[in-house]
């Protein structure tokens, strides 16, 4: 059955269309629900309809190359599911499950066409939408791409593995190094001053002890925040992969939106503007 065109000003894609243009659409799609637990679509099942959420929950998941099940969308109400696969005519590459008893409005391809048809200014308006989401993905690459590789890795760190990043840190300043070269030159000057009477008389034996001892101890806690930073550097490297990748899927997503879309706008106004049919007059002579 057809719903009322309130129901679909709340729908993002929709959000642009006038009244006219949301009361033929409203005519055309149809009101579906489905039972808790119940499976809207497979991976694998044709892709005719997309769905509008008006009430209830709806899981949409993928296997990845893990064969793991990944949940990549949980549509909101109002917000609108499967309409990649609706718009391509190709088979689903999700599964959903609807969560709870769910209201959806069924939209299908046919009534798009029907939309733009009638409405050809309607499809300026879905692109100008498709358009708005596709630089809020590039943004939001952005913003992910962004993310602090430190921060994941401080999630984890331990107390010992601080200790040796400030170890380290304060090893390579040159607050150590003047530091050090300032208590060296005073033990030496000393030491050499009171001659006879100096705890370590040149060449300074208990000094070059001590320097072992720092060097062993140092050398490894350095070794340790080095393996930090290399962890550091792999996680980064995974995170720039996986933004990677998702942009490239959405942005390929959004790609053959617009071109469908774009498709569909030229072939209405190739029906504008064909020429209409001459009227016979069937009339005879008076």
């Amino acid at each position: 059955m057809p719903c009322n065109p309130e129901d679909l000003q709340g729908v993002p894609l929709f959000a642009l269309l006038d009244q006219d243009e949301l009361t033929v659409l409203a005519a055309q799609v149809d009101l579906r629900t489905f039972a808790a637990r119940q499976r809207m679509w497979k991976i694998g099942d044709p892709g005719r309809n997309a769905y509008v959420i008006r009430s209830g929950a709806v899981e949409v998941s993928v296997i990845d190359e893990d064969s793991q099940e990944v949940v990549v969308e949980t549509p909101l109400e109002g917000e609108i599911c499967g309409l990649a696969s609706m718009l391509e005519r190709t088979p689903h590459q999700t599964t959903a499950i609807a969560l709870r008893e769910t209201n959806c409005i069924e939209v299908s391809r046919d009534d798009i066409v029907v939309l733009l048809t009638r409405k050809p200014m309607a499809g300026m308006d879905m692109l100008t939408v498709v358009g708005r989401q596709l630089h809020a993905s590039h943004q939001l690459v952005r913003l992910r791409a962004s993310r602090n590789a430190n921060e994941l890795i401080e999630e984890k760190e331990t107390r010992g593995e601080r200790i040796a990043d400030g170890v380290a840190r304060f090893g390579g300043s040159w607050t150590f190094i003047i530091a050090f070269g300032l208590t060296l030159a005073v033990y030496t000057t000393i030491n050499v001053t009171l001659r006879g009477k100096a705890w370590d008389p040149y060449p300074f034996i208990l000094l070059n002890l001590f320097l072992s001892m720092l060097a062993a101890i140092q050398a490894p806690v350095i070794m340790m925040s080095q393996n930090r930073q290399d962890e550091k550097d792999r996680v980064r490297g995974e995170l720039d992969y996986a933004v990677n990748r998702r942009a490239e899927s959405e942005i390929q997503a959004l790609s053959r939106k617009l071109s469908l879309l774009t498709e569909k706008l030229d072939d209405v106004d190739e029906l504008i503007r064909a020429p209409s049919l001459p009227t016979v007059n069937s009339a005879g002579p008076d």
